[in-house]
C-alpha cells in the first residue's frame, strides 16, 4: 500500500479559516488530516504542496517514524509554518493506518485509558466586556453541562497592566466564578500577554478565584521567565500551545515550568510526537492537556491521544461556541455531549471530511483578528449569525 495522492482544502469558519488534508492510497484507503495555522492557512497550503507532497507519495503509510522523523529533520529552519504542515499529513498517516487495521486510532496508540474525556468550553465569551456579560454567557456554559471553562479576561493588554486595569480583570473573574458555583473550573487565559513580574502580581490577585489554571503567562519562548513565574505562584501554571519541537517541550518540562503540558497536536508533530512529549511529561509527574483552538479534525486527533494516553486530564472544546456549519464540513460528526466526549469505534479518525459542504465555505483572507487590537474584543471566538 502506497500513498497515491495529496489533496488540501481551505475552507472559512467564522474567523478561521481550516485547511484539510486528505491522503489516498492506491489501494483506495483515504485519511484526512488537518494543518490550520491562523493567519498562514495559504502558507501551509502552499509549503504542503511544494514540499511536503513530494516527500509523502509513493510512501508506505505505516512508515510514520521514517517519513515525519525525516521531513522533522530535513525542514531546517524549524517554526510553526513547516511543523503543522508536518503535523497534518502525520495525523491523515494514522487516519489511513486505523482503517487499514480496522481499528480506532486510539486502540493503536495504547487503546483505553478512558471511556469519556472531560471538557472545558472556549470560544463561549464573544463580545463580553462587563462582569455582568461574563457571568451571563458562563452560566449558559455550565447549562450545557460543561464542568470547567476558559476565558481571557485582559483585553488588549501587554506586559504590564494599571491597577485599574488589574481591578478590571478582577472584578471579571469574581462574577465567573459567583455565577459557576465553586465546583466548575475556570481557566484564566493570559494569551503570553504580561510580563514576568506582571504576572506574577496579577496570579496572586487570581488565587482566591481557585483557578484550575493559569495558562501562559509569559510570552511563549520565555521558558526561563514561565519557571521564574510559577515558582512565585501557588496556582498551577500551563503552557506549551506555542512551542513546536520534542527539544522545546523536553526544555519546558525539564525545568518544571509548567503543571500542565499543553502540546497542540496539529503543530507539534502529530500524534506520534504528542505520545512521545505525554511520557517525557508522565515521568515528571505532569499532566497534559492538548490544546485544541481550530478544527473538528484536529479535535479528533486530540481525542484519540486523550483516550490513550493516562496523564491526559481534559480536553479543550470550542465544537458547540465555533460557527453552525462546523460540523456539515465532516458529515455531522459532533463528540461532545454534556460537557464530556465520547469516542466511537469507527475505525481511523471516526470522521470524513464532507466537499460539498466545505465548497460552500470559501477562504476569506485575513479573518483572524490580532488579540491586541480592539476588533477582537468584539468578535474573537464569537458565533456567526450567518448559516
Amino acid at each position: 500500500m502506497r500513498i497515491a495522492q495529496f489533496e488540501t482544502f481551505l475552507v472559512n469558519a467564522g474567523l478561521r479559516n481550516y485547511l484539510f488534508l486528505r491522503l489516498r492510497t492506491d489501494t483506495g484507503l483515504t485519511g484526512v488530516g488537518e494543518a490550520t495555522l491562523e493567519w498562514q492557512e495559504k502558507t501551509v497550503q502552499t509549503l504542503c504542496h511544494e514540499w511536503v507532497e513530494r516527500r509523502v507519495l509513493g510512501r508506505d503509510p505505516f512508515d510514520i517514524e521514517a517519513i515525519i522523523g525525516g521531513m522533522i529533520r530535513d525542514q531546517y529552519q524549524g517554526g510553526a509554518t513547516v511543523m503543522t504542515a508536518i503535523s497534518g499529513v502525520e495525523i491523515a498517516l494514522w487516519d489511513i493506518i486505523g482503517k487499514a487495521c480496522n481499528q480506532p486510532i486510539y486502540r493503536l496508540l495504547g487503546g483505553s485509558c478512558r471511556k469519556t474525556i472531560p471538557a472545558y468550553a472556549n470560544g463561549w465569551y464573544g463580545g463580553a466586556r462587563t462582569p455582568q456579560e461574563y457571568a451571563e454567557r458562563a452560566r449558559e456554559v455550565v447549562g450545557r453541562g460543561y464542568r470547567a471553562l476558559k476565558f481571557d479576561p485582559f483585553e488588549t493588554a501587554w506586559k504590564e497592566l494599571t491597577s485599574e486595569q488589574m481591578e478590571a480583570v478582577v472584578e471579571r473573574v469574581a462574577a465567573v466564578r459567583e455565577a459557576v458555583g465553586p465546583e466548575v473550573g475556570i481557566i484564566i487565559e493570559f494569551h503570553g500577554r504580561l510580563s514576568a513580574g506582571c504576572a506574577v502580581r496579577m496570579i496572586r490577585k487570581l488565587e482566591r478565584f481557585l483557578p484550575t489554571w493559569c495558562e501562559e503567562p509569559v510570552a511563549p519562548e520565555c521558558l526561563d521567565l514561565l519557571a521564574e513565574v510559577k515558582e512565585q505562584c501557588n496556582c498551577p501554571i500551563a503552557a506549551g500551545e506555542r512551542l513546536y519541537t520534542l527539544a522545546d517541550f523536553y526544555r519546558l518540562i525539564a525545568l518544571r515550568a509548567a503543571d500542565v503540558v499543553q502540546m497542540d497536536i496539529s503543530h507539534c508533530g502529530g500524534l506520534l510526537s504528542a505520545k512521545k512529549i505525554a511520557a517525557m511529561a508522565a515521568v515528571q509527574d505532569l499532566q497534559v492537556a492538548p490544546h485544541c483552538s481550530i478544527g473538528p479534525i484536529a479535535l479528533a486527533a486530540c481525542l484519540h491521544f486523550d483516550a490513550s494516553t493516562p496523564n491526559a486530564v481534559i480536553q479543550e472544546a470550542f465544537a458547540e461556541f465555533d460557527v453552525p456549519w462546523r460540523d456539515s464540513l465532516v458529515n455531522s460528526w459532533q463528540p461532545i455531549h454534556c460537557g464530556a466526549f465520547r469516542l466511537s469505534d469507527r475505525p481511523g479518525l471516526g470522521l470524513e471530511l464532507n466537499d460539498e459542504a466545505i465548497a460552500q465555505h470559501p477562504y476569506v483572507p485575513n479573518a483572524f483578528p490580532s488579540l491586541w487590537d480592539e476588533e477582537w474584543l468584539s468578535r474573537f471566538t464569537q458565533r456567526a449569525t450567518q448559516a
